[in-house]
């Protein structure tokens, strides 16, 4: 069962959803809420232990109501409860959850007062303005809404990064235990990192039986659709099989090709892509009197590179080529010339800059944030709570930061042979440009990252303004997830990057990548253009829960596709230049 705790978070995630829709018992509400961010939380995977309540029960913040939920999922698949409460609404109802703008109490008022029990009954009340008259819907409100409907249709049945990077390195971990594979790897626009894969591409090399060449391959079928979470089988043969899987909210098809180890490298490089990539590949094989297909590089019919993609690239005089560079973007150009960049890595980054404890939204104390950014080997911990307009997150008032920052102050100096404990904010931008806080209050602060979470579908000029305006109080440090959008569901603010970047590199501050799976915000091209402009960046997990920390891949893959080395990361930094960088974008 793969990643059985983002399944079970996502039940109790719907679960209270609906149970608010049917305007249940608010404790049940909270405690399914609660339920799911400490699944999501969990280091473990909750498979490993099994249904067993008990053992269940004894995990932190789980107790024996939930546990005994989590052992009927872990016996069985599923939750009873949950299927009883999908029960009581509409077939179509739990769908409208996944459109932006609409939460629980707003499709039970759509459900309730307008007979709205599915997206299509939705889209054709929203061909006109009668639902202006429901409490809380005007026009403005329908309007966002029709886009909203419309973006989620344009994003296609794409899945994020974070949903096909767990589901592929399961199965590749399970294709690697069948007897007789000798490699299994991911490929496709998974392994070049984007930020959404159509499906996903495994290849194994399976060394052939010479009496019984198809026999070891279809071993490796055979055993890949019995696969627990294998849903349906489109095609199985000895060398490629498709299969749907589950997802959290449609199915994912699966490829698998099965070569021999001689052509693993070659299969590899083909099926990873991007398709461009290769047609440059193959027109520079063309030059050099080869060709280049999914089985080999040949030369006069006969092999000369096959076995790595190293051993490929190296035959047609370019340097190993990473997957997320393989887009061609001017990488064939920069290997020939052995002038690609060293692409920044996990272990590279050494500090975390934009981070949430229970202060505001978070799940942990200031302390345990600090210690767990410590045991992953960080130099430096920023504490950036939210600010006093994010209400909904729990935001600080001008009091309740004074406190914070003394309560920061205290355990900085407690840990400060441990790890470098700073003091920050995750500040509102406001719709005119404006800061959340007074620059008075800001200037206590040893960092703020200013992020717009609010008016977010505001018209481009008027974003624009409003990032640039921000970005030039003093006190800024970083600006966190510039559009605010969220991948696959909300498009979030369109501003003119290059004049927002112009803006960055004029003060000196740096711009994220928001690591977040559901953010990635900056996106790989802006990065880009951000790195061009000499503006720094910041790769951050804005964390809310020790889990979230291993979301940092994500803004990795991401600032690779982009081309950055460390030297383009602030957090990348040792600690003393981390401070010397962090004073020098604030007022003397």
């Amino acid at each position: 069962m793969p990643n059985a705790n983002k399944q079970l978070a996502a039940l109790f995630e719907q679960m209270a959803a609906v149970l608010e829709i049917l305007s249940g018992d608010r404790f049940r509400i909270n405690a399914f809420q609660r339920a799911a961010r400490v699944i999501d939380d969990l280091p473990d995977d909750l498979a490993s232990i099994g249904p067993d309540v008990k053992e269940i029960a004894k995990i932190e913040g789980i107790g024996k109501g939930t546990a005994q939920r989590i052992a009927q999922f872990l016996d069985t698949g599923k939750i009873k409860e949950h299927a009883d409460l999908l029960a009581k609404l509409p077939k179509g109802l739990p769908a409208l959850l996944d459109i932006s703008g609409l939460g629980p109490k707003t499709i039970a008022l759509l459900w309730k007062q307008a007979g709205i029990e599915s997206l299509d009954d939705l889209k054709a009340k929203l061909r006109t303005d009668e639902l202006a008259q429901l409490p809380g819907l005007g026009t403005k409100k329908l309007e966002n809404l029709r886009k909203s409907i419309k973006f989620a249709q344009t994003s296609g049945q794409r899945v994020r990064l974070g949903q096909a990077l767990p589901l592929a390195l399961w199965l590749v971990d399970q294709l690697r235990q069948i007897q007789g594979v000798k490699h299994a790897a991911y490929a496709g626009s998974l392994r070049r990192g984007k930020e959404t894969i159509g499906d996903i591409d495994l290849i194994v090399a399976m060394q052939p039986n010479p009496k019984h060449p198809d026999k070891a391959a279809q071993a490796v079928s055979d055993a890949f659709v019995k696969l627990e979470p294998v849903t349906d089988v489109l095609v199985k043969g000895p060398t490629k099989t498709s299969v749907r899987i589950a997802g959290d909210k449609h199915a994912i098809q699966v490829d698998l090709r099965v070569v021999t180890p001689d052509s693993f490298g070659a299969a590899l490089l083909y099926f990873t892509g991007s398709k461009e990539h290769n047609v440059a590949l193959r027109q520079l094989a063309i030059d050099q009197g080869a060709r280049l297909n999914e089985y080999s590089l040949q030369k006069n019919d006969r092999p000369i590179a096959s076995r790595t993609e190293q051993d490929v690239y190296k035959k047609l005089g370019l340097t190993y080529i990473p997957p997320t560079l393989r887009e061609d973007r001017g990488e064939i150009t920069l290997a020939q010339k052995d002038q690609l960049p060293t692409l920044i890595e996990l272990p590279d980054i050494k500090a975390e800059l934009h981070a949430h404890t229970d202060a505001s939204d978070g799940r942990w104390s200031i302390r345990d944030l600090a210690l767990t950014a410590a045991e992953r080997g960080f130099h430096t911990i920023a504490v950036t709570d939210h600010s006093r307009s994010q209400a909904i997150a729990n935001g600080l008032s001008n009091n309740r930061l004074e406190q914070h920052v003394q309560a920061i102050r205290s355990v900085a100096d407690e840990l400060k042979q441990t790890i470098t404990v700073l003091a920050g904010s995750e500040v509102d931008i406001l719709a005119d440009g404006s800061l959340d806080y007074p620059n008075a209050l800001l200037k206590e602060l040893d960092l703020v990252v200013a992020s717009p979470h609010s008016g977010l579908s505001q018209e481009p000029a008027k974003a624009t303004k409003r990032l640039v305006k921000a970005i030039h109080n003093p006190y800024v440090t970083i600006v966190g997830h510039p559009t605010g959008r969220l991948i696959n569901r909300r498009q979030g603010m369109s501003p003119d990057m290059k004049q927002v970047i112009a803006a960055a590199a004029e003060r000196g501050i740096a711009l994220e990548i928001n690591a977040n799976n559901w953010r990635l915000d900056l996106n790989d091209v802006n990065a880009r253009a951000a790195i061009d402009a000499g503006v720094m960046l910041a790769i951050d997990t804005d964390a809310h829960g020790p889990g979230d920390f291993d979301q940092l891949i994500y803004g990795i893959l991401t600032a690779q596709r982009a081309g950055a080395t460390k030297d383009n990361v602030v957090n990348a930094m040792p600690r003393t230049a981390l401070v010397k960088w962090l004073k020098a974008t604030r007022p003397a």
